[in-house]
């Protein structure tokens, strides 16, 4: 899996649990339709992180919360 993979698995993750939608995610982002929907379907082969930052700061998560997260702690976890 790589990187931009987990994120995005992880963001899908928090929208399901908290049941919310890509729509309302985009409004508390600030991040636009078409980038938003790119990243959650592993269109980009790395991922932006003023874009990560802005979903995590929507979530009211810290950068440390998201990411302490068992799936990014794999050493077979690919960089871009």
């Amino acid at each position: 899996m790589t990187l931009s993979e987990a994120v995005a698995t992880k963001v899908r993750a928090i929208l399901k649990e908290r049941n919310m939608t890509q729509y309302r995610l985009e409004q508390n982002s600030g991040v636009n339709h078409s980038t938003m929907k790119a990243f959650l379907n592993n269109k980009y082969k790395s991922c932006n992180l003023t874009t990560v930052v802005l979903i995590i700061r929507s979530f009211g998560m810290t950068v440390g919360e998201f990411f302490s997260d068992p799936i990014f702690e794999s050493e077979d976890l690919e960089l871009e």
